[in-house]
């Protein structure tokens, strides 16, 4: 999927490209701001190459890049950045979980190009406000900034809501009976948002790291130096934040792992006051069963009762003692 983004009248302005358009070759555009492709297709890169004299690497949004070749700049003046954006399944009910969508972003001839696998919610976001923002957006670099705070305030709105899922598992841990189901269901609920909680500070290190690398290569102008510094900002108010959700993750996944062992403590102490109450009639029934030659039951005429009654008084008593005791 190509789309080709022009400024008008101060508001960005996209242009869904389709393969037809590019087979007839009679496609005329002007001079776009950011050319964003989404899986792109062979046809489409070919069309990159002749219009803007841009070769895509095979490799573009390879993840087993090295570190050292996420940021770099070329010799003619290209700028290549590779970052990792963030898809919270929660917000879009996503099935394959949250995870990290890495995005190749070259700079060439004052025109942005962005690839990517699969669409973004930043780039979504991005695109909204650029249509109803006017002069949001003047040159490519600010299309990058821009995208880079939206990518910094949708990792702030995914910390709210783990915020919102901690307090509902916080309510029912700690202020409801906790059967092991419960806890279950608890646990799965604290991994998945440490996962996520994970994955968001991993992604506004990558961010921080993108912006450092920006401000290093003396590309931006003194507003968008500034607008950059602030972003960085609102980056490291985040890692407090981030912290101390990883503290209270630890705190609920101690609780919860804890009410799931008193559960088990429980029923092992069940076990253990049922096989010592029950242990004084086995012995008396072993004892009454032994060959003797005159045995009680046949001999006594009360011999099977006061067994019986011996029996079931050897029972009580341990039970009565452990209940006094506080033991049941």
């Amino acid at each position: 999927m190509l789309n080709v983004f022009t400024l008008e009248a101060g508001k960005l302005k996209g242009r869904l490209v389709q393969d037809g358009d590019l087979a007839d070759g009679s496609l005329q555009l002007p001079r776009p701001v950011w050319v964003d492709l989404e899986d792109p297709t062979e046809e489409e890169k070919d069309w990159i190459q002749a219009r803007f004299g841009l070769v895509l690497p095979a490799d573009i949004v390879d993840e087993d890049l090295e570190e050292s070749a996420r940021f770099y700049e070329e010799d003619n003046g290209e700028l290549h950045m590779r970052s990792d954006f963030l898809i919270d399944a929660d917000k879009g009910h996503d099935e394959q979980g949250s995870r990290s969508v890495r995005v190749a972003f070259i700079l060439h001839e004052n025109v942005l190009f962005s690839v990517h696998s699969e669409d973004l919610p930043v780039f979504r976001l991005l695109r909204l406000r650029a249509r109803r923002i006017p002069a949001l957006i003047e040159d490519a670099k600010d299309v990058l900034l821009k995208l880079y705070d939206a990518d910094a305030e949708y990792s702030a709105d995914a910390l709210e809501g783990i915020y919102d899922s901690l307090e509902k598992v916080s309510q029912r841990v700690l202020k409801e009976a906790v059967n092991d189901v419960a806890a279950g269901e608890a646990l799965t609920a604290i991994a998945r948002e440490e996962d996520l909680n994970g994955r968001i500070r991993r992604n506004v290190m990558d961010t921080r790291r993108a912006l450092s690398f920006l401000m290093r290569s003396r590309m931006l102008n003194a507003e968008q130096f500034e607008d950059a510094r602030q972003i960085l900002r609102d980056i490291d108010s985040l890692d407090s934040h981030t912290a101390f959700l990883f503290d209270k993750i630890n705190f609920l996944m101690d609780a919860t792992v804890g009410f799931i062992n008193i559960n088990q403590n429980r029923i092992i102490k069940i076990f253990s006051v049922a096989s010592v109450a029950l242990l004084p009639p086995t012995l008396i029934a072993s004892v009454y069963g032994m060959n003797f030659k005159f045995m009680p039951e046949l001999e006594w005429e009360l011999g099977y009762p006061f067994a019986l009654g011996l029996m079931a008084f050897s029972v009580i008593t341990p039970f009565l003692y452990f209940r006094r005791k506080g033991w049941l």
